[in-house]
């Protein structure tokens, strides 16, 4: 079967397509022949050898995979053959096959396409996380979102929109802000220059009444999340969920006491492991949230598995609005049937 493989920790343009094996299926795992691979930012961060999480050279990258089941272990009960599944794994998702312990395999609403499945994966399931589980959102509140028309952002929007809440977006140019009103933003502040980030405390006050924010989920780092900061309403919260921006920075600690404000980290794959029925029970109520009309996937770009190198590119260019995939050739071959 074809993979892609980092061969050494670099830039996009380093991987290779390869030949490899079929995977061994372990007892409690199943075999998923691969039709749509999601492509995400930490993927990025993994190609070049930066993230938390690493595996040993060579490995393919790749967090999410929608398939078909091709093969169960004797210990599997709960999947068959021809099963239609998305998997959400820790890497080794650019690939036209991968072997998957049940534990993190969803099974797909009959009505949902491979290519919506993938667009309602990961970014949903951390935007989820960081709405209710680690921000304890409640309806009426407003939201105010960084790098809004990423995936996590865009997911997010549509989320805290589902749930009663109002939903700012804080996006780069406007082209994204676009995006982010199509997805369901009610207002959208520009961050496209430290002037903007200098006033973003009075953009938020008068797009709230002078309220402030209740709750930000913050995708960027550096200068933006200082200026968060002080957006904040009284008792608000701050979910920390990336940096793709410059990195990290330091909070005062008097000044969360002084707001009596809460700074909230969410590091998603840590549920994945430690509580993957919680991760179930969030991508069924995913499920129905789009069954219901209230979401709806956001991939706008698709890349065969050979192009996975321009679909990072893309990323790291910072050119993607919402989603990108990678298909398989099983993939085109069921379009062609």
């Amino acid at each position: 079967m074809r993979a892609v493989h980092i061969v050494g920790f670099g830039e996009p343009e380093q991987l290779q397509i390869v030949e490899v094996p079929p995977p061994t299926v372990r007892r409690s795992e199943v075999r998923i022949d691969a039709h749509v691979i999601g492509v995400n930012y930490p993927d990025l961060l993994v190609v070049r050898g930066l993230y938390q999480n690493l595996a040993p050279l060579p490995f393919s990258p790749g967090k999410e995979v929608a398939g078909i089941v091709s093969a169960v272990g004797p210990d599997v009960t709960d999947f068959k053959v021809g099963d239609r599944v998305l998997a959400l794994i820790e890497n080794g998702g650019y690939v036209e096959q991968i072997a998957v312990p049940t534990a993190l395999c969803h099974r797909l609403p009959d009505e949902l396409s491979f290519l919506d499945s993938v667009g309602l994966g990961l970014g949903f399931q951390t935007a989820h996380f960081a709405l209710f589980e680690r921000g304890g959102l409640k309806a009426g509140e407003t939201v105010f979102v960084t790098g809004a028309t990423g995936v996590v952002g865009t997911a997010t929007i549509q989320l805290a929109k589902a749930c009663g809440a109002r939903v700012l977006a804080g996006c780069m140019n406007p082209t994204k802000a676009t995006f982010a009103r199509d997805n369901g933003a009610d207002s959208v502040i520009l961050l496209d220059s430290l002037d903007r980030i200098d006033t973003l405390r009075t953009e938020i006050q008068a797009a709230t009444g002078g309220h402030g924010a209740d709750l930000i989920i913050e995708n960027i780092g550096g200068t933006i999340f200082d200026a968060c900061l002080r957006v904040l309403a009284w008792s608000g919260r701050i979910v920390i969920v990336g940096f793709t921006s410059v990195g990290p920075s330091t909070i005062r600690s008097n000044y969360l006491l002084i707001k009596n404000i809460a700074a909230i980290g969410l590091h998603w794959s840590d549920y994945r492991d430690r509580a993957p029925h919680i991760v179930q029970q969030v991508q069924q109520e995913i499920f129905r949230l789009w069954s219901n009309g209230k979401l709806k996937s956001p991939v706008t770009a698709i890349y065969s598995l050979e192009q996975a190198a321009a679909a990072l590119c893309s990323v790291r260019e910072r050119r993607v609005l919402g989603k990108i995939a990678l298909t398989t050739s099983a993939y085109n071959a069921n379009r062609e049937a």
